[in-house]
């Protein structure tokens, strides 16, 4: 750990057993820190909300002023900031200082990149020590150790979005994608219902093959596979219709969407998230085709009065809003 050389054990035991943590020396109390005058934090004379920081705190944080003040890069500044990381890890201007300090001193770009790890595993939603590590990545120019670092990340929380947006990034920046869709497919086996899963596949597929008629075709079945296992799976109707988006025809039409809606309709679906895709459809035909408008709103009215009452009750003022809406804008 940084700062190790300025510690000093609670006693001379040789005991592995004991819990005893090193004795804390304060920066004030370092020799080699005599030259410096800390800097104290002013908060005006009327604080609205005065912290309580520790006697620690405040000696670390008084020093890593007066440091930032002196613009000093050397060993102690770079060691200063593990400390101030370790109480606050969340601080923006410190790690933009331990860059800066870093980058004067031309440490090693490996070593810190293991110092970062170690902050992630304890703080794995901390926006600042990912936006680090993606510097030091910018930096050195390898991304071989991201991926790998993400996927450990997600398996212990599949949906924390700072892993998320960070494999994103070195996926795009540096074109590593032949795998994506394998790794995203694994998350979804595991968990049907996982949004951020279903959010990264269509993230590789925009950045990657486009929606041809052939991709539309292979990622509708994929999700009208994945609805057909469960109906009730938000994420999965959200993929279809984004996909659907992309086909000219919009929700109605496509040969895969009608067998979909075939099946359902033959198994006796009620679930909340079909009966609004069929209103949605309706709705899309009747703005393309007047003719239809006499018998597609009473249907459409219909399943939204059974959204209100019966299937989904707790979105009842929505689908009854919705009910007027569709009248408003197709009854005669």
């Amino acid at each position: 750990m940084a700062g190790e050389d300025s510690k000093e054990p609670l006693s001379d035991s040789s005991d592995e057993c004991s819990d005893q943590e090193p004795t804390w020396i304060y920066y004030r109390d370092r020799p080699e820190w005599s030259d410096v005058v800390p800097v104290e934090l002013n908060e005006g004379p009327f604080p609205v909300v005065s912290i309580a920081y520790s006697e620690r705190f405040k000696d670390i944080f008084n020093y890593f002023r007066a440091i930032v003040l002196k613009n000093e890069i050397s060993e102690r500044a770079f060691e200063l900031t593990s400390d101030a990381l370790e109480l606050n890890p969340a601080n923006y201007t410190v790690w933009q200082y331990r860059r800066t300090v870093l980058k004067g001193l031309e440490k090693s770009i490996q070593k810190e990149l293991t110092f970062v790890r170690r902050i992630i595993e304890d703080h794995p939603k901390n926006y600042q020590v990912w936006h680090h590590r993606r510097v030091l990545v910018e930096w050195s120019g390898d991304p071989s150790s991201e991926l790998r670092l993400t996927e450990i990340v997600l398996a212990q929380d599949a949906k924390n979005y700072h892993a998320w947006q960070h494999r994103q990034w070195v996926l795009d920046t540096f074109k590593l994608f032949d795998h994506e869709l394998e790794f995203v497919e694994r998350l979804l086996e595991d968990d049907i219902r996982n949004n951020s899963a279903w959010n990264q596949r269509y993230f590789v597929v925009k950045q990657t093959s486009g929606f041809s008629e052939d991709i539309i075709s292979r990622e509708l079945t994929f999700s009208v596979n994945s609805i057909k296992k469960v109906c009730n799976n938000e994420s999965a109707w959200n993929y279809l219709r984004g996909i659907l988006a992309h086909y000219p025809s919009g929700l109605n039409g496509h040969p895969v969407v009608e067998e979909l809606c075939q099946f359902l309709d033959d198994n006796k679906s009620e679930s909340p998230y079909y009966f609004a895709f069929l209103v949605d459809r309706m709705e899309e035909l009747m703005q393309s085709d007047a003719s239809k408008r006499q018998v597609l709103l009473p249907k459409a009215d219909e399943i939204l009065q059974v959204l209100a009452t019966k299937v989904d009750p707790i979105r009842r003022e929505y689908w009854l809003f919705l009910s007027r809406y569709l009248n408003s804008q197709f009854a005669n």
